[in-house]
């Protein structure tokens, strides 16, 4: 297996926890925005949308035009990275935002693809907004697998706030 293929296959593992935690929470409690957290579901769904297209597309091979045409990144992008959750409240469908995440993932994973073991140590493609981790493809491909689980671990925190404790299939002996 090669370098770029680990990663891809850790890159769609993360995605995979983050879509298995979200379908876990009733659709009905994502605009929530506990105050120990401090976020919603709807909130980190958006929020994952444009970070992974930043971190893994974006500085990865460029600007994706289709992506663009399909999706309201410039909107996403404003209620989603700096701005409070409370602030996006009302903006959004639960249920386009879920869709639209699992499209971004698709497309990481399909870019992610295109992408030889060679090039890992490439520069970043340019952009407005400098990568605040990463100057190599390779560490920008590790820092979405990491900010992607990081943000597993806030879903998971929501989900346990505004529903119940995740069902990890872990039996405890009583």
């Amino acid at each position: 297996m090669t370098e770029t293929q680990m990663l891809i296959n850790q890159t769609d593992n993360a995605y995979q926890w983050v879509n298995k935690l979200v379908e876990s929470v009733p659709l009905d409690k994502w605009t929530i925005i506990p105050p120990t957290v401090e976020s919603s579901i709807d909130w980190q769904l958006g929020h994952l949308i444009i970070s992974h297209y930043f971190h893994s597309i974006m500085v990865i091979r460029g600007h994706q035009m289709d992506i663009l045409q399909q999706l309201p990144i410039r909107d996403y992008s404003e209620l989603f990275t700096a701005a409070g959750p409370s602030l996006s409240i009302g903006k959004v469908d639960s249920v386009q935002l879920i869709a639209d995440l699992q499209f971004m993932q698709q497309k990481s994973l399909a870019i992610l693809a295109t992408l030889e073991t060679s090039e890992l140590d490439d520069l970043l493609e340019p952009t407005h907004t400098p990568h605040p981790i990463a100057t190599t493809k390779r560490e920008a491909v590790d820092w979405n697998i990491k900010h992607t689980m990081y943000h597993c671990g806030q879903i998971g925190l929501i989900k346990r706030v505004v529903d119940e404790r995740h069902d990890f299939g872990l039996r405890l002996a009583k």
